[in-house]
């Protein structure tokens, strides 16, 4: 190998980093066009319409395109998007999840003392469930609402 001065490794080294970054754009490139649309490409649904899509996609057995709209039009990972089809799957109402808490719809009718569901507030209808024989349906409702854990969604629960 004949002797290359400072000059000729400069160049070379230059010639090998512009090739090492083309590569990794092309493979970058590559990932990306998989066909599938990006969450950013098509609009995310009204909050009426994305319940009736999962519901409906649960319903006809459709639980993992069900996912994928969960996770498409949510931040939520994967098995957080599980968890939700799976309630919607057994029935429950989706923005009822404790994990669809940050993304439930706002309802400028109903005003902070009358609750999410127009009931009161948060104790009088965790007292509503209790009475019902739902202390479960209770302790989501209580972790939906103050985020709190589920031992400490219990424990509340347990002393109203």
């Amino acid at each position: 190998m004949p002797n290359l001065g400072p000059i000729e490794l400069l160049l070379l080294l230059l010639i090998v980093a512009i090739c090492v970054g083309l590569v990794m754009t092309l493979r970058r490139g590559s990932r990306g066009s998989s066909g599938a649309p990006t969450p950013s490409a098509k609009a995310a649904p009204a909050p009426a319409d994305l319940r009736e899509l999962v519901t409906r996609l649960t319903r006809q057995g459709k639980k993992i395109e069900a996912i994928r709209e969960l996770r498409r039009h949510t931040s939520l990972g994967l098995a957080e998007a599980k968890a939700v089809a799976d309630a919607v799957d057994a029935g429950h109402d989706m923005w009822g999840h404790p994990l669809m808490a940050r993304f439930r719809p706002v309802n400028p009718m109903v005003t902070p003392a009358a609750g999410a569901n127009g009931a009161g507030d948060l104790a009088s209808r965790v007292r509503a469930l209790k009475a019902a024989g739902r202390a479960e349906q209770a302790v989501h409702l209580v972790r939906g609402e103050t985020g709190m854990g589920e031992r400490e969604a219990v424990l509340f629960v347990e002393a109203i």
